[in-house]
Parts: C-alpha cells; sequence; structure tokens
C-alpha cells in the first residue's frame, strides 16, 4: 500500500518527529510505500488568500449562485493597478458567468495541485501533529483548507449549494486516514468531551465526509509531560500502528482509548 503522511511540527528533535521515525520504519517493515510531507520543511503556505480562490470555483455552479457571486466584478475589484484591470476586462469581455469560472478554475495555485497530486497518488494518508486548541496545529488546518478543495475532495449538488449539507458529494477513495496527535493534557481531561468534539470536526467532517469511512485516531496524551519509559510505549505503539497498518482496525468508538493516559 502507498501510504501518504502529513506531518506538521516544526522541531526535528519533537516527541512527533520521533512518532514519524517510527511509524515510517513500521510501515515500511510491513512492505508499504511510504512518503512524508512535511509542512515545515517545504515551508507550505497555509493562508488562504485570493488566488485560492480559483479551488472553489466551478463553472458547474448552479446559474443562480455563479450570479450572486459576481465574478466579473471580483476579478476586476482584485486588480491592483490600470493596467492590469485592462487586461482583465479584455479577458473577461463576452464572457459568460459559467466562462468565467472556468477561467479562473485554470489558474488554481500550483503549489496547491502538487500536493493534491500527491493524495491522489497515495491509497492512504495519515498525519501526525500535536493539538493545539482542539485542532490541527494551523500549517495543517491551512492545508486542509487549501488542498481539500471543491471537486478534489468534495463537491456539491444543487441543494448543497443552496444550503443543505446532504449534498455534500465525497470524492476522496483512499482505504484509510490514521491520525495521530499528541496532547498536553491527560486522557481525563479529554473524556469531558474535548475529544468527541474534536472527533466530530476532524474525523466526521475533515475526512468522512469527504468520502474516506476507515478513520482512525489515535491520542498520545500528556505526551509533554511523559516519562522516558512513556514516551519509548507510545513510541513502540507509532511502529506497531505502521507495521499493523493494513490489518483490521478496532471500532471507532475504541480509538480515543489506544494510548493510557499519562497525569502531568
Amino acid at each position: 500500500m502507498k501510504v501518504l503522511t502529513i506531518y506538521a511540527h516544526h522541531d526535528p528533535h519533537s516527541f512527533c518527529h520521533g512518532v514519524l521515525d517510527r511509524f515510517t520504519a513500521g510501515l515500511q517493515e510491513a512492505g508499504h510505500t511510504s512518503e512524508v510531507i512535511d509542512l515545515y520543511a517545504i515551508k507550505f503556505d497555509p493562508v488562504f488568500r485570493d488566488r485560492d480562490v480559483a479551488s472553489y470555483t466551478s463553472p458547474d455552479i448552479p446559474p443562480d449562485i455563479l450570479e450572486q457571486m459576481d465574478l466579473r466584478s471580483r476579478v476586476l475589484d482584485s486588480c491592483r493597478w490600470p493596467g492590469q484591470r485592462w487586461l482583465a476586462q479584455r479577458a473577461l469581455r463576452g464572457k459568460s458567468p459559467a466562462e468565467i469560472a472556468a477561467l479562473i478554475r485554470s489558474r488554481m495555485p500550483k503549489d496547491v495541485l502538487a500536493q493534491q497530486a500527491k493524495v491522489a497518488a497515495a491509497d492512504a494518508l495519515a498525519f501526525i501533529a500535536p493539538i493545539h486548541y482542539c485542532n490541527f496545529p494551523s500549517i495543517l488546518k491551512g492545508w486542509i483548507d487549501r488542498v481539500w478543495t471543491l471537486d478534489f475532495a468534495f463537491g456539491l449538488t444543487s441543494e448543497g449549494w443552496h444550503g443543505d449539507v446532504n449534498g455534500r458529494i465525497p470524492l476522496l477513495e483512499h482505504r484509510r486516514v490514521l491520525i495521530m496527535t499528541s496532547t498536553i493534557f491527560d486522557k481525563d481531561s479529554y473524556d469531558t468531551g474535548v475529544r468527541d468534539a474534536i472527533g466530530k470536526v476532524l474525523d466526521e467532517w475533515g475526512f468522512r465526509f469527504p468520502g474516506i469511512q476507515d478513520v482512525e485516531h489515535v491520542y498520545f496524551y500528556a505526551a509533554t509531560a511523559a516519562t522516558p519509559e512513556k514516551v519509548q510505549q507510545y513510541l513502540r505503539q507509532a511502529y506497531d500502528l505502521g507495521r499493523s497498518f493494513d490489518r483490521p482496525q478496532p471500532p471507532p468508538e475504541s480509538h480515543a482509548a489506544v494510548a493510557p493516559s499519562v497525569t502531568p
């Protein structure tokens, strides 16, 4: 199996990097093909900018929504100098809203297309990062914002474009996703509802909604205060997760308890 791991931690000496090393070693021991995207190492820009509008624009958007979007005015308003506006007016002259949408779509950012090509080539995905304020770190959250785009990760029916969440069309077909996150606080803290909230946002909306049904989320609780013995236990677990990556996994409700708690 070809596994793509998206890794988000700035420190090459961090606990998360240790998890990455051991997980990758386990994958390789099991005969999987492993590729890692180190978001800090490649200096990925997580900030959603004007360029990223193209990633969420499509000529297949319902006509009434396209009319409301008024893409012609948006393009012209984004021009920063008179010559640029003149060129934009020429390019848009005589084009319908759908044709303008297609033109905008053709200018998706190259860095996003490169990331999407890596995702599309993988059979399965893994994510390794610390938990920041009940979510991924900003660089990884921004990666999802910019890469999990319309007509790549999901599509929308007409009903979806008009607000019905059931109109979301899942497009990702990966066999599974494994999320490995380290935390500051212990398991008891996450038992208060925090883990359920994270699971709803990340596991459900982030991965199952776009189509990946086999989602496992492993927490390395209280890793910051873990003893050397506990760290080694966690790293052995990361290795085992790599070695057993394509084996049947426990049901989702047991995933949160995979790692025992460590009290600071």
